[in-house]
Parts: C-alpha cells; structure tokens; sequence
C-alpha cells in the first residue's frame, strides 16, 4: 500500500495490520482520505463537516504506537461519523437547521471510545433531518448522492456514512438504526452495516428520535471491518439507561470463524415470506433485487445451511405500527428543541412571547418531514386517540415479538432481502412519503423487536447495475452469529466475483 488510491481502498483490517508494523504511518493513511474528500466530495456530498484536526490527531496516535503503547486493534484507522452523535471540536447538527453549528460539550460514548481505541474521526457525514428518511434528501444542508450512480439517492437516513465508504473517502464509518438507516443504505451502496442488538451498544451523546427503537452500529466495506469497529464500539454504558450488561464475545473472531471456515454445515436459515417477494407487498420488490436474492440463498444452501420458509403473519403490518410509534416517541423527544436552551432562535418582528419565538423557531428550524412526523406523532398521543393509535400499534409491536421467538424456534437466523429495490433517482420519491416509507420494509421488523441485523452486498441488480442487498437477523444477543453468517457468504461471493463488489464501482474524480 504506497499510493493514495491503495490506501483509500484498502481494508480497515489491512489499514491497521499495516500500521501497527510501521509499514505506513496513521498521518500517510489520514491524509490519503482527506485527499480524496477533496476530489470527490464535492460531487457525492457525504459530509457536512471534515475535522481540521484529523492530521494532528493521526500524528499523536503515530506518537503513542511509536512510544510503544498498546491501543486498539484498530489504532490510526480514519473513521466518519454520522451526524447524529456528538462529538466536541465538531458541530453535531443531526442533518437540521435548528443545531446549525452546535458543537457539543462532550462526546457521544461511541465517539468517546473511538478516541480511546487510536482511531482518527475524519468528520460528520450528512443525514436525512434527525434520522426521519430513507435517502438524504430530507438534509437541511442538501442531499448525498449514490457513488455508484450519482443521480440516485445513497439510502437514508444515514445516506452520508455510506456514500462516504462506497466512494473511499472513509475506510469505517458509525452510523445509526431506527428502521434500517444501516442496513437499507448499506443494501443501496454495495457496503456493510449493522443494527446490533438494541442496548447492545452505547446511545448516550446519539441525538434521539425514537428512544425504543434507535441503535448505534457500524458501517464498513466488509464484515470483518464492521465487527471489529462494533467490539471497539460495544459495551456496558452506565450512562444509557437501556444498556445490557452482557459480556460480549470478540465479534471479529466470529468473522474470522466464518470467513475461514467457508461452511455453514448444520445452519438452519429461515426466509421470511412476508419480508420476500412472495408475501402480501411482494409487487413492491424489484425483479433483479429477488433474482439476486434468490441466488444468494442457492449459495447458502451449497455451503451446507438448511433453507427453510417461516411465516411471521404481523410483519405485514410492521410499518403501520412503525410509523405510530416512531412519531408518537419523535414528537416528545424533538420538544427539547424549543429555542430557550439552546441552538436556533428566530424572533418575531417586534419581538414576541416564548411562545411565539418557540413557534418561529420551530417553523424556520424544522424541514417538511420532521414537521410532518411531529404532527402525526402528537395526533397519536393526543387525548382519546392514544389507545386507538399508539396503544395498538405496541400491541402490533408484541406480536411482531413474538412471531420473531416463534421463528427461532425453527431458524437460527432469518433472512431477507436488505431493501426492496436498488437505489432510485433523486427526486423520485421525495414528495410522496408513503412510497418513500415502503423503503424500510424489510428493515423495520428488526427495530421494533430489538433484534440484531446485517446487510452486506450480493451482487448488482441486472436491470440497472446497482448494488443489490440481503440481510441477516439473529436473535437479541446473538449479533456474533450475524458476523459469521454474513463473513462465510462474503466469502464465498467473493471466490465468485474475483473480489470484493465495490472493486466494480465506477470510479469518482
């Protein structure tokens, strides 16, 4: 790895291998990905602020390895970060005119633990506003476009993370999951991205949008990569409330296991119907999506894994009790944003009650969609329609529950494809929310379980070329059964295509 394009397209793996032997210094590596954001992001618009620390940190991680100090096992790798979690010397504004320029006094703890590990934060990538999205263009501050294709959106809500990867402008990146902001732009740009288990890792410092539903993961352009950031990132947090107190295994080992072993002998993997091509919303799925789906279950099953067919009736009615319940919690937990404490204050003409400035505040802070999830939200909640609304939609989440402890009874993990369709053009869907929403289907069933996910690539669709996703759940605390799953098909994908798929993306500049 001497030129800058070895180094930006190397694994986050080989990037640390190679640094901890002194074969390139953590400032070479860092400043090859600040190279090339600036020879290409002006094009893809994956981050809305690029750390003017970046070099200084790099050289004092080349310092501490230098002087001997043991760091993590990722020491002196570059590493985005998404711009819903805080991070102090750089803004934190979830993708939202209403944080415009709120640097934060204190770090998220996953940020925290990154620092402390040796890795290098190269910046905060874009975001649909406070994470309500599936492509990016719901960013105050512009929409990310597709590496791959850059008239198509990279997924969302954590479009930026993404694109960032699948344009090499970042070897790892955090992202965050609602109802798939991992997974789906993952699917969408040919990169890995996981949802741990919920309380698996650290929410503390993450802006809130849905409390019982978001999670913190990793993003990467291999499994191995993605596991590797998660044991940096995991772990008890006693300052999150909903933090789980297990010991987790080393989830790398587990990829390494997989991708070593090459088998799946004795695995039973369960397609679920209703998220395929075959249950009730199977018109909504892309022809090539399902062709390469399929396909990827013919592999599993050459590879020794039992194929089977589970039914979870309430998942198809997972995206209405989604799109209650994420509201309902979104409108409480935006109202913090009310211009007293901080961030945007917008007065009236003449000046005005607090009243009248929060309301002022609101309406110019406040982008289209996050106005329009507040309102359904606090419809929800309101007086005499709580039971009718947001009541049942948790009672919809309990069967969702428990058709997933059914299914694994059967499987040992679960399978689907990660998004419905490849990435479509900017503008196609965003003045239409419903189909815009469709987008999380698959996804979504996980988050109101609190179940781990993984969606890494399996091939570009024929239709159009563009990356084609499949996921992977486990049960909650299982997330290391996802890692050796999903490192055992990369693998055999891998043997098939002579390489890794984002070796077949067009380049940028």
């Amino acid at each position: 790895m001497s030129t800058a394009s070895e180094l930006t397209r190397a694994s986050a793996a080989d990037l640390a291998a190679a640094i901890a032997a002194r074969e390139v210094s953590s400032a070479e590596v860092t400043r090859a990905h600040l190279e090339r954001i600036g020879a290409v992001d002006g094009d893809v618009h994956a981050f809305l602020h690029v750390s003017e620390a970046a070099i200084a940190t790099a050289e004092e991680v080349d310092r501490r390895l230098a002087a001997g100090e043991r760091l993590g096992p990722l020491a002196g790798v570059p590493v985005a970060i998404k711009d819903v979690l805080c991070t102090i010397y750089m803004p934190s504004t979830a993708g939202s005119r209403i944080l415009e320029g709120w640097v934060p006094p204190y770090d998220a703890t996953p940020v925290a633990r990154l620092r402390a590990a040796g890795l290098v934060p190269l910046g905060k990538t874009n975001m649909d506003e406070f994470a309500m999205g599936s492509s990016t263009e719901y960013s105050a501050y512009g929409a990310t476009r597709n590496p791959w294709d850059l008239t198509r959106i990279p997924g969302g809500s954590g479009g930026g993370s993404a694109a960032a990867l699948a344009a090499f402008e970042a070897p790892l990146a955090l992202g965050s999951d609602t109802g798939g902001s991992i997974r789906q732009p993952a699917a969408v740009t040919g990169t890995v991205g996981v949802k741990p288990t919920y309380g698996g890792v650290s929410r503390y410092g993450a802006i809130a949008l849905a409390s019982s539903l978001d999670q913190v993961g990793p993003v990467s352009r291999s499994v191995l990569d993605a596991a590797l950031l998660h044991d940096v990132i995991g772990g008890h947090d006693p300052r999150d409330s909903t933090s789980l107190r297990d010991a987790w295994p080393s989830f790398a080992d587990a990829a390494r296991r997989g991708a070593e072993e090459g088998t799946l002998r004795g695995l039973r993997v369960g397609v679920v119907r209703e998220l395929t091509a075959d249950g009730p919303t199977g018109d909504g799925f892309q022809a090539g999506v399902t062709q390469r789906f399929r396909e990827a279950l013919g592999i599993l099953a050459d590879a020794g894994a039992e194929i089977v067919e589970v039914d979870a009736p309430s998942f198809d009615y997972g995206i209405a009790a989604y799109y209650l319940i994420l509201p309902a919690e979104a409108s409480s937990n935006l109202a913090k944003f009310d211009s007293v404490r901080f961030g945007l204050r917008v007065t009236p003409p003449g000046g005005g009650t607090v009243e009248q400035v929060m309301a002022a505040t609101r309406e110019a802070g406040f982008g289209p969609e996050v106005k329009r999830r507040v309102i359904l939200g606090t419809y929800a909640l309101s007086a005499g329609y709580y039971d009718a609304y947001y009541g049942s939609a948790q009672k919809v989440r309990t069967l969702i529950q428990r058709d997933f402890a059914a299914a694994f009874e059967t499987a040992d993990v679960l399978v689907s494809p990660a998004a419905p369709t490849t990435a479509f053009p900017l503008g196609a869907k965003v003045d239409d929310p419903l189909a815009m929403y469709l987008n999380d289907l698959t996804t979504i069933p996980a988050n109101l379980a609190g179940v781990p996910g993984i969606a890494l690539p399996v091939g570009l669709a024929p239709e159009d070329g563009l990356p084609v996703g499949i996921q992977f759940m486990a049960p909650a605390r299982a997330d290391d059964r996802l890692y050796h799953v999903g490192a055992a098909l990369e693998r055999l994908l891998q043997e098939r295509w002579g390489g890794p798929l984002h070796a077949q993306a067009p380049a940028l500049g």
